[in-house]
């Protein structure tokens, strides 16, 4: 199985920042897409950002301008530089990874297969 681990959130005051990092480990054979989602209490989860392997990223507009994602293929990392941080941030933030694994299925030779997986999640909390 493959496992995501985060680290990084806490409570922190408006104008502050914060850097999350979710390191994925396991049975990879690669990873594609990795993103990070958020979610409020009584609200949908959102995606924050995604980047792809290659490094191209894609941001929601809440979150253009403040944060930044980055990714270390070497170490199956990614990180989330947070900035200028209010209490709309507040939130569960999630870390997502779609794994490329090599694996048999139904007593088939291996071959490559693609899973999603979710870190548990990290709180977020933005307040004075």
């Amino acid at each position: 199985q493959v496992q995501l681990v985060e680290s990084g959130g806490g409570l922190v005051q408006p104008g502050g920042s914060l850097r999350l990092s979710c390191a994925a480990s396991g049975d990879i054979f690669s990873i594609k897409t990795m993103a990070w989602y958020r979610q409020s209490p009584g609200k949908q989860r959102e995606l924050v950002v995604d980047i792809t392997y290659d490094g191209t990223a894609k941001y929601a507009d809440s979150s253009k301008g403040r944060f930044t994602i980055s990714r270390d293929n070497a170490k199956n990392t990614v990180y989330l530089q947070m900035h200028s941080l209010t209490p709309e941030d507040t939130a569960v933030y999630y870390c997502y990874a779609r794994v490329v694994r090599k694996t048999s299925r139904y007593g088939s030779p291996p071959k490559l297969y693609e899973f999603d997986y979710w870190g548990q999640g990290t709180q977020v909390s933005v307040s004075s």
